[in-house]
């Protein structure tokens, strides 16, 4: 990867104001010293889904590492005339001296569990939330959607195609590399191939085909230019009485001439695209060009993808813009950063938000997160457990829904999923290539989660397990603070 954008830029301001007067307030007031931890989770997956998948962490990672305020930001704070001047001062010189505990990135996650605990002084674990969050709620959103769409083409290969339609450069880039993760097959947008070295690809637009002045010079230009790339645009003006044509003809050229394209074909943006492909695809068998690629483009997702391919669409390829880099169907994730430990002489206390919306209701205090798994190697359930607790001592998980429901765990094997990935504000990993996160969550949804999990409706709801022994600690806050 090539050099940090955070190093070309400081992204420290990128804060909603509170976090900034909270902590000028416990500079002022409190032992700002003193440690704290934070969770980061979320309560509900994406369009209903079964599961969600772990994306951002490098860049926060990134972001904490380079945190600093410059001497403009200094300058604006004070203008604001809300911060005392030692306050400023200490901003002035401020590094991020924190622990992060994290999954790894591309870890399939569920509702309620802590992806990522960050243990550190109370400003500093307080001024990161606003970035923290902005990242895991986008490119959280961006891998799950595109991971569903991937599912949905079931084998297919599917490109992003969704920069334009992105909500803005960072959303572009970012979006690109969570699609990457999440499953698809490369990206059109260049600068995310540049920066994660990201597989690239593209055809044509419409305009090189108007440009011309007919269709079939407009394609001959085009396969002169890119032999191994000819991918034809043929629906700018019809599809079966010119574009497959046209395209046909150009392609006879080529083997007149023993050109061997690489990667040949058709591509479709328009119209009845399961009627078309299949048409399409008839008469380029005719022609004797059965290798050749049908690609196809125009506001897809899992439910259109879907459709296609059951109404027999002839399709090798989907390019997918719009409804995957927007997440459009649902496009916020929703987590969010709770206190849940204070140091108090020496010793991280538990800390509980109660709500009237059960949903709402925090799980306390510093913990650890298991994945169980069954002697198949599937996954059964999710478990949080004390931070001091030994996972092998237990006899049996308590369903927090359902506390009379006691899971025996004789059987089971533990896989404990927060990874320390920063010490003292220095990053205890190198960053692992995008081809290392996109194969965990491959060989995840392929070997550990239940196929009815994956279901686009009615998912099996993965289970959320507690030791008895966390379960009686929140139960006892929850006494204690009602």
């Amino acid at each position: 990867m090539i050099k940090s954008v955070y190093e070309e830029r400081n992204i420290a301001m990128m804060m909603d104001l509170y976090e900034l007067t909270m902590a000028n307030g416990y500079f002022l007031q409190e032992n700002h010293a003193r440690k704290v931890a934070f969770d980061v989770f979320y309560r509900r997956n994406p369009d209903g889904g079964g599961f969600a998948i772990f994306a951002g962490l490098e860049q926060i990672i990134q972001y904490l590492e380079g945190l600093h305020f410059g001497k403009e930001d200094i300058e604006y704070l004070a203008s604001l005339n809300l911060f005392d001047q030692g306050f400023l001062d200490y901003l002035a010189n401020f590094k991020f001296t924190g622990d992060v505990y994290a999954f790894e990135e591309g870890t399939i996650m569920y509702p309620g569990e802590p992806v990522i605990t960050v243990v550190a002084d109370l400003v500093q674990a307080q001024i990161v939330e606003t970035e923290l969050l902005a990242q895991i709620n986008h490119q959280s959103l961006v891998a799950t959607k595109a991971n569903r769409i991937v599912r949905a083409a079931q084998g297919r290969a599917v490109s992003d195609f969704g920069a334009r339609r992105a909500h803005n450069n960072d959303a572009a880039i970012y979006g690109a590399r969570a699609c990457y993760l999440g499953g698809v097959n490369g990206t059109a947008t260049v600068s995310a191939g540049q920066y994660f070295n990201i597989p690239v690809g593209g055809t044509m637009a419409h305009s090189w085909v108007m440009f011309y002045k007919d269709e079939l010079t407009a394609f001959r230009k085009f396969a002169e230019c890119y032999p191994n790339n000819a991918i034809l645009l043929v629906d700018t003006y019809d599809v079966l009485d010119s574009g497959v044509p046209n395209a046909i003809t150009v392609f006879k050229e080529m083997k007149e001439k023993g050109i061997v394209s690489k990667n040949y074909g058709i591509r479709l943006d328009s119209g009845d695209l399961a009627y078309l492909s299949r048409k399409a695809r008839k008469k380029l068998d005719e022609a004797g060009f059965t290798d050749a690629k049908i690609v196809v483009s125009n506001s897809l997702d899992e439910y259109t993808i879907r459709s296609i391919i059951e109404q027999g669409g002839k399709i090798d390829s989907f390019g997918v813009g719009e409804r995957m880099i927007t997440a459009r169907s649902e496009p916020v994730f929703g987590a969010v950063y709770k206190l849940c430990a204070v140091e108090e002489d020496g010793v991280m206390k538990p800390r509980i938000k109660i709500s009237e919306n059960i949903e709402k209701v925090t799980n306390p205090g510093l913990k650890k997160v298991y994945r169980a798994y069954n002697k198949e190697g599937h996954s059964i359930a999710d478990v949080l457990s004390k931070y001091d607790e030994n996972i092998e001592e237990v006899k049996y998980l308590l369903d927090p829904d359902k506390p009379w429901k006691k899971v025996p765990v004789a059987h089971l094997e533990f896989k404990e999923l927060q990874k320390q990935m920063m010490k003292n504000g220095e990053r205890c990993r190198e960053p692992e290539d995008m081809s290392v996160l996109r194969e965990r969550v491959q060989k995840q949804l392929k070997n550990e989660v239940w196929e009815e999990e994956q279901r686009f409706e009615n998912p099996h709801l993965h289970y959320m397990d507690m030791t008895p022994s966390y379960y009686n600690e929140k139960m006892m806050l929850l006494e204690q603070e009602s």
